[in-house]
This record gives structure tokens, sequence and C-alpha cells, in this order.
């Protein structure tokens, strides 16, 4: 089968390839792949990867055979899905408790963008409990957890404020429901009580110093490259009782993913996709993501 192989000496080191076709467990179904998305730390973080591997977190596509357990939607279905690997292929092989049936008023791209993004941004959320009437920070709000993450906060009645890296970055947060725009959290007019960290670095130890008593930080990406150095002296003075949380997706996905493919389809949520192009395209659409020249979220379609 087809498939965006790893290969160093390509440029971002992704080409179009042979791939031997999945076998799916019991568990599994077989999906045909109609698009992909691409996200930050699958495209940036790719040490020890072997040539020839297949990559891939986000898929959709319609199932071409049904899990031999019977869990599962049957032959036909229309499906997003997730995985640590194998996504960007022709045919994946995925559990069944990681997929979502998606209706046929859905486009698949769109689905596509949903799973690492859209669950991420739903899950950290949680974390904080109901946050209706608190001040919510979200930085790296310009990327695709970030725009899922103003959306679905706005959505549960928080104070939005959507940190950005510049005033051209900001385009179209409002539309998502933030209330306000900031260029960088050092920018906050007062304290928030929670924070979606996308960005790590500087910015993550500014977000904390900006929490109000009792607020919490999550501290979910990495986008910047950078560690995060904190003054835990200076911020006793600044911040009481204040809780910083490394942040990771807990899995299967599929009930998340149901529910976010129904907010799509009601039209109450949007993927924000800022690129979008056939699969041939990866090595452009990866150097336009880690060069931060895309608002949102990339898909490539399987063509």
């Amino acid at each position: 089968m087809r498939a965006l192989i790893y290969d160093p000496a390509a440029s971002q080191s992704l080409r179009l390839g042979e791939a031997p076709q999945p076998k799916p467990r019991e568990s599994q179904v077989l999906i045909e792949v109609a698009s992909v998305s691409f996200n930050f730390g699958e495209i940036a973080y790719r040490e020890n990867l072997k040539s020839g591997h297949v990559s891939g977190w986000d898929a959709a596509g319609v199932v071409v055979r049904a899990a031999a357990d019977g869990s599962g939607p049957p032959v036909g279905a229309r499906v997003v899905s997730f995985g640590w690997t194998g996504a960007w292929a022709e045919l994946r092989a995925v559990d069944s408790a990681e997929l979502a049936i998606v209706p046929e008023t859905v486009d698949l791209g769109l689905a596509a963008a949903l799973p690492v993004a859209g669950v991420t941004a739903l899950q950290a959320l949680r974390r904080f409990g109901p946050v209706v009437g608190r001040r919510v920070l979200v930085t790296g709000a310009s990327g695709g957890v970030g725009r899922f993450a103003v959306q679905l906060a706005a959505g549960a009645g928080a104070h939005v404020i959507a940190s950005v890296g510049g005033p051209e970055r900001a385009a179209g947060l409002s539309e998502l429901g933030a209330a306000e725009i900031v260029i960088g959290p050092e920018n906050l007019s007062a304290p928030v009580y929670g924070v979606l960290d996308n960005v790590g670095g500087a910015q993550l130890a500014v977000a904390y110093l900006r929490l109000e008593d009792g607020g919490i930080v999550q501290a979910i990406g990495k986008a910047s490259r950078e560690p995060t150095v904190i003054d835990f002296e200076e911020a006793r003075t600044r911040v009481d009782r204040g809780r910083l949380e490394t942040f990771n997706v807990s899995t299967p996905f599929g009930n998340d993913l149901s529910y976010l493919v129904h907010l799509l389809e009601a039209g109450r949520l949007d993927p924000q996709v800022g690129w979008r192009g056939s699969w041939d395209q990866a090595p452009e659409a990866a150097e336009a993501l880690l060069a931060r020249r895309i608002m949102g979220k990339v898909v490539l379609d399987v063509t």
C-alpha cells in the first residue's frame, strides 16, 4: 500500500512510498483512509524512527473490515480514528475503542482534524472543573489545540483570553469565543483561574505567575521547544496555592471523539483547518506547520 514513510534523506523526512499492509488484531477494524491531519508533536519530534516507518495519529475514512471480536462499527461505516502510529497510509488498523462514527453530513477531512488536538483540548479543560464565569487563558491560541480550547472553554461558560505571538495570529479568535486577545501572557489585564498552555518555555513561566489564588495551569505542549524555568521563591510572593500540572491525553478516545463529532455536526465546533491539500504535498505542509505559518489544523487528503 502507499503511505507517507519516514525517510531522513527526504524533505522534512517525509516521502510517499510503499509500506506493508497492516494486520488487524481481533479488536481492530481496518479503515480505508480518506484524510489525515498533522499535529505539531508528531512532526517536530521524530527521533529514533527507522527508515520506512509509517507515523500518524489522526485519520478518517471508511471501514473495509470489521473487528473480528464483533466490537466496533460494520463494513461501510464512516469513522474518525486515533492511534499512536500508522495513520499516514491508505489502510489503517485501529482499535474499535479509539474511533467514532462520522455522519454522512460531516466532511471526513474536517473529522480527521479532531482526534489529538480536539480531545487534548477537551480533556485538559475538564481538569479545571466548572469554569462558568472564570477567566481562562489559552496560550498558543492560534494553533490546532489552541483554537479547539478557545471554542470549548467559551462553550463551557468561561471568560476566555487568547494569547498569541502577534496581531496577525489573532485572526478569527474573537469569532470562536475569545473575550480578550493578548500578545503574550505578560500583557494580561488581571489574574486568571486557569491556563491551558501549549507553548511552554518562558511563556509558561510567565503564565504561572499570573494565576489567581488556587488557580491551575495545564502544561499541554512545548511549541516554543524551550525549557521552562520558574522561580518558585518569586511565585510564592505572587500566587497563593497555584497549581502546575503536566497534561497527557487519556485513552481510549472513542467517547470523546463521539462528543466532538456531535458538536461538529451541530455546527457548534469548527476544526479551523488552516491548510488542506493532497498528501503528496506533505513536506510542504510539515514545513509550514513547523514554521508557524499555519493557523489551526493541517489536513491531507489521501489521493
